[in-house]
């Protein structure tokens, strides 16, 4: 918001949101931190969102697509516009807190070494409860978001390195991104942060917590959390992460165990009545296997990747299991 080339760009996606634009839009107009510009990309709405936001909101720079292309390649097109050398993603059912940006740009200061920097995700309703404070792995091969659902404060009021972050909130530094690539087109929706945060981890860019870089979010309030598209992407995506991005000896390591969680997962969306899009996501994978198995040799020369076991998550709760693979 001052001057032609900011040093912070923040991309916020939007796809049939208008109602969640004047929190979303209206947080950022008041933060503390000025030195940035706000990309809107409208991903073929049909709610109005461009008009209103030309209307309302005449200092965002609006990227008008014609069709839904998807959060991964949205968030590409708002990145050609970018001029920021940090770059923030943010969801649209999103309220960033004053001090927003100015704790993420801190943290980056802070740590010039990190390619990614994660902010603090709280529950919409309920913001003494977290939503994500960082991504990670699992070792059933599910990916996790870190802290959901314990309350806000210790272990997590402290900055600490973490596997990656969370896209609905997140920085991105210039500098990786033009060394690795930003968003992978592939995925569409879901699991999009994880593979970026492989391909960085693997070519040697860290990530830390900024945790008092706080916003509010609406979990899951475009796609809904057990629409088909929704089981979808999440069951095809997380292949791809694993063919993708895991490497070989850790992926036999733990192949038993996520074996046993995709059966699983299988099995609930069957019972659920979402059995198409799950037994459709897993064609999908097979589908795709060809071109999943160039990328996987294309990274197979990088990084240290074992390393990154010690950031996998541990000791979830059952009741995160569960809502990993949709039974609550």
């Amino acid at each position: 918001m001052t001057g032609l080339k900011p040093r912070v760009s923040v991309i916020v996606l939007t796809w049939n949101g208008k109602r969640y634009l004047p929190g979303c839009l209206g947080a950022l107009a008041v933060q503390t931190f000025r030195d940035f510009e706000v990309i809107l990309v409208d991903n073929g709405s049909e709610d109005g969102s461009g008009q209103y936001v030309r209307e309302a909101f005449p200092w965002v720079r609006l990227v008008e697509l014609p069709e839904n292309l998807g959060f991964a390649e949205g968030n590409n097109r708002g990145l050609a516009t970018a001029q920021g050398k940090l770059i923030v993603t943010l969801n649209n059912d999103t309220l960033a807190e004053p001090d927003f940006l100015a704790e993420l740009v801190g943290a980056a200061e802070r740590y010039p070494d990190a390619g990614m920097i994660a902010a603090l995700l709280v529950n919409f309703y309920d913001p003494a409860r977290i939503d994500a404070a960082g991504i990670a792995p699992g070792f059933d091969g599910l990916g996790y978001c870190l802290g959901h659902g314990e309350p806000v404060g210790a272990p997590w009021d402290t900055s600490r390195e973490v596997f990656g972050p969370s896209a609905g909130a997140a920085l991105y530094r210039r500098e990786m991104i033009d060394e690795i690539g930003f968003f992978d087109a592939a995925f569409f929706a879901y699991a999009e942060d994880f593979d970026l945060a492989w391909r960085g981890r693997r070519a040697g860019w860290p990530c830390m917590t900024a945790p008092q870089a706080v916003v509010r979010h609406v979990h899951s309030a475009t796609s809904g959390t057990e629409s088909p598209f929704t089981i979808y992407h999440i069951h095809r995506n997380k292949w791809y992460v694993l063919l993708k991005d895991w490497p070989t000896r850790l992926l036999l390591r733990h192949l038993p165990r996520i074996l046993v969680a995709d059966l699983a997962a299988l099995f609930v969306a069957l019972l659920k009545g979402r059995g198409g899009a799950a037994l459709r996501a897993r064609w999908g994978v097979l589908a795709a296997l060809p071109w999943l198995l160039v990328k996987r040799r294309e990274q197979d020369g990088t990084g240290a990747p074992l390393s990154v076991e010690r950031l996998f998550a541990r000791g979830l709760s059952l009741a995160a299991l569960k809502r990993k693979l949709g039974m609550s």
